[in-house]
Formats: structure tokens, C-alpha cells, sequence
């Protein structure tokens, strides 16, 4: 009798969808001082989860449930089951559980398995791909999206008379399972999923729950899987519930029936769910949902291809970002978003690390280029520059999240963080036959912006794996320092210079 081989699996953190109802008429009923009692514990006990006072790692949200299933979702990701299961009875210590009827539940674990890496299941253990290795502590260890909508359904694979998924070889389901990641792949930046195993936990194998900040590109999504043989031959469902995020301070208007609003301060001082507090375990810009950069659609039979992950708050995200000198955002007027960083490792390390995401990256449709741009040999005390263009801004942040991670990055040169403005040139591609030429006319610009006032320092970097694709970054004392020397005829003549020996048409980033 033949065995069919089944997936290795890796476990991460455990994951509780603990769905509430509320108990209207008794709301309503309640005498103020009980009603605000368990306004103040709820909120006190929803924040606290949130903002991990209970655990190192892990990470929780609270969700409005529409229709009639729930009225409350609290999701909760954590290390261990003892965690989870000290929160829920923390929960039902205070005065809001009162109110409360647990409706619905569901108890899984992020895993991934041999049908994403069979070499992360070798003797050693090891995994080259940096982009893999990404990938896979994102699947173990993710964080919630900060998208409004989410939809949550349990699944099975079939086990029926004619079709058993379990009945056929690895090769072949690992071939279903990629063709089934494509389809995800398409939505990336759209829909973030978390996949979690229950076989021995719950009543189903799989628990999905799948972020979003436009509901329809959910149903998009879904629909566009059934047709697909992962699905249309084996794949069974269980029911869906979808809700909204939101604060935990907005808790009152929740039970108020008021409308909620996605965002808000903490009374507690903290932020809104744009920031969960992960800084103690995790780099908090990883794409809060980590799913982005990774091999989506072949992990434990997964359901789903994954997709690149929100942006979370843009503004702090940026900020994040600001303090290690690394810029996400779109260049002035153009239809690419950029993210450019510096870094002062060694530069073969460093192209390494960046082919293993990019790697990755190519998986996204959203994903335009991403290179290493090395300094001349005449100017060895520039930084290598590290240059990643992408079609939205949400792409952009989350891959952004991923290049933080390089080593050494650094402030470039120049930079003193609150006295300095910043200009970067991008798109020098520059006709195999001028490339000399191009150089010699940098030599003379660089002479003139020796000479002016406010001028700090000019570098020009080459992509390493293509010599005619240049990069120039600049230091200004000041923004109008830096327009002085774009108004000026040396500038325009350059340009102009430009129009007959480049192959595309440059774009330049001014950075406050």
C-alpha cells in the first residue's frame, strides 16, 4: 500500500478568533455606573492586548462583526497557548465580558511547510535566500494588517470518493499549490492574508483571515480562486464572517452605535492600530501583515497565494523610516513610488542581501526594479546606495519595511538629520556610446557645485549590474541652496545635454 508523502510543517505563534455577542438589551438596561465600568475595563483590557503588556511578541486587534454572527471579534496572535488562554480568562475577569456571550471561536497555529522550502526542512536548517528566510518569520511570526476589513472562514481540502487531495503526490499538490499562489500574487498590495493550521485544534485544517482595505478585492480574490482546481476540486469552506477595525478607545462609539472611526488617538499614550509595538521583538516596519517578499501559495497546503502586506500608518511608518535615512515615496509629479537607502557594508554582502528580496519582489506585478548602485572608483568615500521602485505607495512603504533590514545602513554623508536637504537623481540610463561623455560633464558640474554656496557634497553612483544606469545623490545646507543650483544655466545646459544621450528621462527627489 502506498503512503503519500505529507508536507513537514514549522509552527510559529498561536492564533484565537474569539467572537463576541452582545447582550443589547441588558446594555441598554444597565445603569450608568455599570455601563461605564465596563466601558473603562474593556478599553483598559482591549489596549493592554494591543500594545502586548501581556507578552514580548504576539499581536491583537478588535474588529466590528457585521450581520448577525458576532458582534465582536478580538483577534489574538501569541507565542503560546498558555498565553491565550490567559487572555481569555483575563477577558472574562472584567466587567465588560458581563455583556458578552462568546458566539464563535476559532484556535490555530501559523505554520509552514515543505511545500513553500523542502530545503528549510534539511538536516541543517539552513536557507541561503535571505528573501526565504524573510518569508518564512513572516509566516511564523506575523503582524495583523492594519487594513479596515477583514474575513475570516475555516477550510478543509476534500476527502471525497472521487476527489481526495490527500490521496494524491506531493509533487502534484505542490504544483496545484503554486498555480493557486499566482492567482494570489495578482492582489498583491490589495489583500494580506494570515494562514493558520487547526488539524488537531479546531474543527476544520485551516483558519484564513484575509485584510483588505476594499472589501470587494476580497470577494475579487475569492472569486477568482474558485474557478481554480485548488478550490473548485478540493477545497471545502466553512462560514464566513467579516467585520471592521477599529481602536480600542473607540470602544464607547462601538456600543454607543455610533459610526466608528479607523483612527484615533489612545487615551492610554499610545496610537491608533497604525502602530502595535513590536519594537521590543521585531522590526515594526515589516509590511504590518509580513507577508510581503515571500513564495506565496505553497506553505501546508495553504488556500491561498499570499500578498504583500498594508502600509499601516504612513506617516509614522515614514517617520520610522526617516531615522534610519531611508526615503519611501514618490518622486515629484511621477507615477512610481521609490524607496533609496544607504548603506556602509561590505557592497558583494550587501547585493547578496538584496537579491535575495528582489528575488521576492519580482513575485509582485507592483514591483518595478530594484538595484545596488556602487560609488566610482575615484570616490571611495561614497555609500552604496540601494534603489527600489514600485507602482504604488503601499507596495513601496512595505518593501521598504524589508530594506531596513540590510546591514550597516547609514545616514549618508553629509546628512545631519535636522540641518541638511537632501536631492536624488534617478533614471540616468545613459547611451552605452556617452557614457564617457556623461561622466565628463558630471566632472564639470561637480567643479561648479564645488564653488556654491551650500553645497555639501555631490556623489555619483553606478547600478552594479549595469554600468550605463546612473544614480546621483546630493547635500544641501538648505532646500533653496539645492533650487539655486536646479535654476541655474549649468543645470539647464546639463539638461539639455541630457535630452541627446540618455535613454530615459531622469527624475529627481527632493527630501525635506
Amino acid at each position: 500500500m502506498d503512503r503519500r508523502q505529507p508536507p513537514q510543517t514549522d509552527e510559529g505563534w498561536y492564533v484565537l478568533h474569539d467572537f463576541r455577542s452582545i447582550d443589547w438589551d441588558g446594555w441598554r438596561d444597565a445603569p450608568e455606573h455599570r455601563r461605564s465600568r465596563a466601558l473603562a475595563e474593556g478599553v483598559d483590557y482591549l489596549t493592554a492586548a494591543t500594545e502586548l503588556a501581556d507578552a514580548e511578541e504576539g499581536d491583537s486587534a478588535v474588529f466590528s462583526v457585521l450581520g448577525h454572527k458576532a458582534d465582536l471579534l478580538v483577534l489574538h496572535l501569541r507565542p503560546t497557548l498558555a498565553d491565550l488562554d490567559t487572555l481569555e480568562r483575563r477577558f472574562e475577569q472584567t466587567a465588560l465580558a458581563e455583556f458578552t456571550e462568546r458566539a464563535d471561536s476559532y484556535l490555530s497555529v501559523t505554520e509552514v511547510s515543505g511545500y513553500m522550502s523542502q530545503e528549510y526542512f534539511e538536516e541543517d536548517g539552513e536557507i541561503e535566500d535571505t528573501g526565504t528566510k524573510r518569508y518564512i518569520e513572516s509566516r511564523l511570526q506575523p503582524e495583523i494588517p492594519d487594513s479596515e476589513f477583514v474575513s475570516f472562514y475555516p477550510m478543509d481540502k476534500r476527502r471525497g470518493p472521487e476527489d481526495n487531495w490527500y490521496d494524491l503526490p506531493f509533487d502534484e499538490r505542490a504544483e496545484h499549490l503554486s498555480a493557486h499562489g499566482d492567482i494570489g500574487r495578482d492582489y498583491a498590495g490589495r489583500v494580506t492574508q494570515i494562514i493558520s493550521g487547526s488539524v488537531g485544534l479546531d474543527d476544520f485544517e485551516w483558519g484564513v483571515t484575509l485584510f483588505a482595505d476594499d472589501p470587494t478585492d476580497v470577494k475579487e480574490l475569492l472569486t477568482e480562486m474558485r474557478f481554480d482546481p485548488s478550490s473548485s476540486r478540493f477545497a471545502e469552506f466553512g462560514r464566513f464572517l467579516s467585520a471592521r477595525r477599529f481602536p480600542p478607545a473607540n470602544l464607547r462609539a462601538f456600543l454607543a452605535g455610533e459610526p466608528v472611526p479607523q483612527e484615533s488617538t489612545d487615551p492610554h499614550g499610545g496610537h491608533s492600530h497604525g502602530s502595535h509595538g513590536h519594537g521590543q521583538s521585531r522590526d515594526h516596519h515589516r509590511d504590518h501583515g509580513g507577508d510581503s517578499g515571500g513564495h506565496h501559495g505553497h506553505d501546508a497546503d495553504s488556500p491561498h497565494g499570499d500578498e504583500s502586506g498594508d502600509t499601516g500608518d504612513d506617516d509614522s511608518v515614514r517617520s520610522e523610516l526617516d531615522e534610519l535615512g531611508v526615503y519611501a515615496g514618490q518622486p515629484h509629479g511621477e507615477d512610481v513610488h521609490a524607496v533609496v537607502l544607504y548603506s556602509a557594508a561590505d557592497s558583494d554582502e550587501l547585493f547578496e542581501e538584496v537579491e535575495g528580496l528582489r528575488t521576492n519582489f519580482d513575485h509582485y506585478d507592483t514591483h518595478l526594479k530594484t538595484a545596488v548602485y556602487e560609488p566610482q572608483e575615484s570616490d571611495s568615500a561614497a555609500e552604496t546606495a540601494v534603489v527600489s521602485l514600485w507602482e504604488t505607495d503601499r507596495a513601496a512603504n512595505t518593501a521598504a519595511g524589508f530594506l531596513a533590514d540590510l546591514p550597516d545602513i547609514v545616514r549618508q554623508a553629509g546628512d545631519d538629520e535636522d540641518d541638511s536637504w537632501g536631492t536624488m537623481g534617478m533614471f540616468y540610463t545613459v547611451e552605452p556610446e556617452h557614457r564617457s561623455d556623461f561622466l565628463g560633464v558630471f566632472d564639470d558640474a561637480e567643479s561648479i557645485l564645488a564653488d556654491m554656496d551650500g553645497h555639501r557634497k555631490t556623489d555619483l553612483l553606478a547600478n552594479r549590474e549595469d554600468e550605463n544606469d546612473m544614480f546621483i545623490a546630493s547635500r544641501w545646507d538648505s532646500r533653496e541652496d539645492a533650487m539655486q543650483f536646479f535654476r541655474s544655466d549649468a543645470f539647464a545646459d546639463a539638461v539639455e545635454f541630457g535630452r541627446d544621450i540618455l535613454a530615459d528621462r531622469p527624475r529627481h527627489v527632493f527630501l525635506a
